[in-house]
Formats: structure tokens, C-alpha cells, sequence
């Protein structure tokens, strides 16, 4: 994802001026080159000259559309438009396992097979998890 400078709110009126540019860097000139991408687009007339003129944000339908005809990433466009941030991408992006696996589950899936092993990693296991993040810090 690219970004411009240091972080700063996303307003429509940023994504307008980021919209104009990225149409003429794709060959969308001033004149005739919104209707041209619209039409080229899928998106109406009117959403593209009310995006140019900051007037209000698109739908995430009309974001998705943006972000294809463009060549930009769904994500960039989201954080671009306001909607999303980086982090909130990033947190998207992480698997949630409501049920993760047990260390037996982890041994037998490492191919630790042996019943003293997979004690013994049980145990490694449990340390692990009852250490603090601020102990291990202190120690690195």
C-alpha cells in the first residue's frame, strides 16, 4: 500500500484530489476523461463527478468497482477513502481461530509422537504461555 507523507486523516476532500491524480496518471484527462471512465468503469456519471467534487464518499460497491478499474488494491482504496485504516487492515488480515489447538494437538502435528516428548513439550508449552511479554523483554 502506498502512502504520501505522514499519517493524516483521510477526508473527501484528499480523496478527491487522489482520485484526479490517479485518472490522469491512467490517461483520463480533465476534459472528456470522466465521462470516458465512467463508462469505462461501471460507475455512473454522477458518483464520479460528485467523488471529484468531495461531495460525500461511495459505497463499497463503487470502492471495489474504483479500486479495479484503477489497478489499485481494494485495501489502499478503502484506507484512502476514509473507511478503513492501515491497522484495521491489518487486523482483517489476521486469522481468527476461535478454537485454537491444543499442545498435543501441536506436537502431533510437528510429528512429536513419543509420550515423555509430547510431555515434555506440554510442559515447554505451558511456561511458554505463563511468561509474561514484559519478562521475556527484560531478558532480550
Amino acid at each position: 500500500m502506498t502512502q504520501d507523507g505522514p499519517k493524516a486523516p483521510h477526508t473527501p476532500q484528499s480523496f478527491a484530489a487522489w482520485l484526479r491524480d490517479r485518472l490522469l496518471k491512467r490517461g483520463y484527462p480533465e476534459r472528456g476523461g470522466q465521462q470516458r471512465f465512467a463508462k469505462e468503469s461501471g460507475i455512473s456519471p454522477a458518483t464520479v463527478s460528485r467523488l471529484l467534487r468531495a461531495e460525500g464518499l461511495p459505497d463499497v460497491r463503487t470502492l471495489g468497482l474504483l479500486a479495479e478499474a484503477l489497478r489499485v488494491p481494494l485495501g489502499e482504496i478503502l484506507v484512502r477513502a476514509g473507511v478503513a485504516t492501515p491497522e484495521d487492515l491489518a487486523a482483517a488480515a489476521r486469522p481468527i481461530n476461535p478454537n485454537p489447538i491444543t499442545a498435543a494437538q501441536a506436537a502431533a502435528e510437528l510429528g512429536i509422537t513419543d509420550p515423555q516428548s509430547v510431555a515434555a513439550f506440554e510442559t515447554m508449552v505451558a511456561a511458554l504461555r505463563a511468561t509474561r511479554p514484559d519478562d521475556r523483554s527484560a531478558n532480550g
